[in-house]
Parts: structure tokens; sequence; C-alpha cells
């Protein structure tokens, strides 16, 4: 029986697999014993081969087919009720998997299937706390994580499309049609997909960035957060994402969006940021450009759409140990710390929190700002798995790093609460076990 009672007791495909190999070994031997062995025996080993991979395969779906019902309901998507092998975030902060988001939003959609809220912009962020935990969960149960589907939905690029983007793009250049021509490239790479990709030239940025368009959107809001909101459209595009961030033109571009622009201009220019940080080198450049800063500022202070485009962006910084320090420097912790305690945009922010967990002055600031008592609250309060097991991870860190305050506050509130050892019984979750190490770490001198 699988690890957890999860599979079937009785493997229906052993018996077939154990012949499908009886019948490869003898044609090897055949081919291997023969100097001049006759083809058809090559033939006939590749298609064993073949019937061997397809009843692999057949087999990896009947296992989550049985496991379907004991999958945590934080690894499944919400559209397809299976888990998922590719979870990304909806601007909305729900997760769901690639493809089947992808195409409800490729289908024209463009509200939240679960909370139904109308979306700021359709980047989808991936979910690497989720997926990572996903992935230790197939590796305790024994399963294996199906390789994440990349289906083609997308329309096709005509001649008359490309010669239209042409005529749009030498409009931008022209006062009285940039403003209609901007609305147009705005909604076409929003709409369709397949366009974005034909936007991430340097010829192309060329256009969008003209003389005329960079100081028209001086002084037109509305121009201003149509041209934001193209680089977000192209930016989502993975080919795209290197040319735009490397143009010396555009992070500083979005930057001053962030910092000046209207609530929605804002917003967009976070998630343009939240869509570039997906490769570690445009990490370091947007770092660099000084970008954290004004994300806090937005994530602090701005528009709840806004905030939760901001704390998307920051966490995809966060994965290059240089931003860490700089959020650090530029008072993240003190910020996400106040926000988590009034429990605003808890799972995201815990999510930064756990990427900062490893810096010692991190964990010295958030122990003085009262992170323990607050971790161990929300374990008792959430009935989100994602959220205790980050909880557990920050407190594991924080009891590393931290010798004395943090250790008895520990025990103080496993005497009157017993938080950590209710969790710690269930020793097969990963919850547990990391309770578990907890509690053990307390007893280490």
């Amino acid at each position: 029986m699988a690890k957890g009672g999860i599979l079937k007791e009785t493997d229906p495909f052993a018996g077939k697999a154990k012949e499908l190999k009886k019948e490869l070994q003898k044609l090897v031997k055949e081919i291997t014993d023969k100097d001049d062995y006759k083809a058809e025996l090559a033939n006939d080993a590749i298609k064993v081969l073949c019937s061997l991979q397809e009843l692999y395969f057949k087999k990896k779906q009947v296992t989550f087919k049985d496991c379907d019902n004991v999958v945590p309901v934080e690894f499944k998507c919400p559209i397809s009720g299976k888990i998922m092998s590719d979870p990304v975030v909806l601007a909305s902060v729900k997760t769901y998997d690639r493809p089947f988001i992808q195409r409800w939003l490729n289908e024209g959609n463009r509200t939240c299937p679960l909370t139904e809220e109308v979306l700021s912009h359709i980047v989808l962020t991936p979910n690497q706390l989720v997926h990572d935990m996903i992935s230790q969960w197939c590796n305790d149960h024994g399963l294996e994580l199906p390789k994440p589907f990349r289906g083609n939905d997308e329309d096709v690029i005509t001649d008359a499309d490309h010669g239209h983007l042409k005529s749009l793009l030498a409009e931008m250049s022209s006062i009285p049609d940039l403003k209609n021509a901007a609305r147009k490239l705005r909604l076409l790479t929003e709409r369709r997909p397949s366009f974005r990709p034909l936007c991430g030239d340097h010829a192309t940025i060329d256009r969008l960035l003209n003389p005329v368009s960079v100081a028209h959107a001086e002084c037109d809001p509305d121009f201003k957060d149509d041209l934001i909101t193209i680089f977000l459209n192209i930016s989502i595009c993975d080919d795209n994402k290197s040319v735009v961030a490397e143009d010396p033109r555009i992070i500083p571009l979005l930057i001053d969006a962030l910092q000046n622009g209207n609530d929605a201009t804002r917003s967009n220019a976070a998630a343009a940021l939240s869509a570039l940080s997906q490769l570690d080198k445009n990490r370091l450049i947007i770092g660099k450009a000084g970008a954290l800063k004004p994300l806090i500022d937005l994530l602090k202070e701005g528009h709840p759409v806004g905030m939760k485009d901001a704390a998307a962006a920051i966490l995809g910084l966060c994965f290059l140990g240089k931003n860490k320090k700089r959020l650090l420097h530029d008072g993240g912790v003190t910020v996400i710390m106040e926000m988590i305690m009034e429990r605003k945009l808890v799972g995201d922010l815990l999510g930064i929190l756990a990427r900062l967990s490893d810096l010692p002055k991190a964990v010295e600031e958030m122990v003085e700002l009262g992170a323990v008592p607050c971790l161990l609250s929300i374990i008792r309060e959430s009935e989100d798995e994602v959220n205790k097991e980050m909880c557990l991870v920050i407190l594991l860190e924080i009891c590393m790093n931290d010798k004395t305050k943090s250790r008895e506050e520990i025990k103080e509130d496993e005497d009157a609460n017993s938080t950590l050892y209710e969790l710690a019984e269930n020793v097969t979750s990963r919850v547990g076990r990391t309770a578990k190490g907890i509690l053990e770490s307390l007893y280490i001198e």
C-alpha cells in the first residue's frame, strides 16, 4: 500500500507491466546476442517500450484520481478541482492552475472565478511557495506531480494584423492620434495574447516611447495609464521580459508611475514589475533601480487592488538576496508586520516574511514588533493550511536565529494554548513535522 493509504492496495497495472518487461528482456537479449539481428526485433522492442510508457502515464492518472478526495483543498485548482501542477496567482490574489485560468481569461472573462471581482490586470504570477508545498506533499505520499499542460489557445496573427500594429505605432508619434492609438494598443495587447510577442522588440519599444508620447504622458494621466498598461500586457509574455526590463527607460517609467500616478496607474505599474520580476536578472535590475521603496509605500497606503499588486511584486523581488536586504533597509518589515497584525493581505505578506526570515536582522526586527504572538494567533485562527505552514516556517527560523526572547514567548504560549503541541501530534503532515521541529528546537541550547 502507498504511504498514508492513499493508493489502492492492489495495482491493476502491475501484471501487465511485468509481462511487458519480460517481453522486453527477451527482445533485448536476442538483439545483444546476435551481431546480425533483424530490424523487426528493434521495432518490436520500441513498441514494447512505448506500451510501458503508456502504461506508466495511465497509472499516474489513476493514482491522482484515487487520491483526489484527500488532497488538501489549498492544493486543488478551484476551476478543475484537481491538484495544481503550475499554480499561479491572479490579480484577486486567488491561486489557480495556469492552463485553466488562462483559458478562462482567453475566453474574454475579466473577473475572478471565485470572488467575481473585476480584475485590475491579467498577469499570472507563479505561486512558487504553493508549488513547492505541493511538490513536497506529492513526495511525502509517493506521488509524482503531473507535468504542466501547455495548450495552444492563442489565435493566429495575419499580415493584416501586422499592418494594423504598424499603423497604430506610427500614430503614437502624432499628437492628434496618439491617445486613440494608445487605447487601441492597450486593448489589443490585453485581449489578444498573441499580439504581445510582436511588441517585445527594441524597434517597437522605441516607437512606444518616442519623445511625443513620453512628453504627453507627463500631462495626461489617462494616456499615461494606457502606456503603463501596454507595458504590463507585453511583459506578461515570457519572451519579452528581458527586453523590457533591460531597456533603460522602462523601469524608471514604471517607478515614476508608482510614485506619481493615479490608483489605476500605480496598480498597473506594480503588476508590470511583478511580471518582470519572474526572471532572476530582472530582479537585480528592478531592485537596483530603487523600486522597493515605492512598492512599500503603495503597499502601505494604496488602493486595495494596488496593495495586492505591490505585495506580489515585492514577493517576486525577494527571491533575490540583495533585494531582501533592500526591503529590510527601506522599512518593509515594519509595514508588513503592521498590516499582518491588522489582518490585511495575510497570505501574501506571510510569503514575504517567510522569504525574509533567513536574515538575522529581519528576524530581530520581527521579534521586536511582536511577530511570535501574532503568528501563533494566526495559526489558531486560520483554516488555511498554507498560511499555517508559512507561519511555522517563519517561527522555526525565528527560533534558530533568536535564542532568548522568542523562545520564551513560544513556551509561554504553549503553556497557555498548546498551539504547536496540537499540530505536532499529526506527524504525517508537513505542518505537524514543522511544529514538532519548533518544539524540539526550544530545548536545544
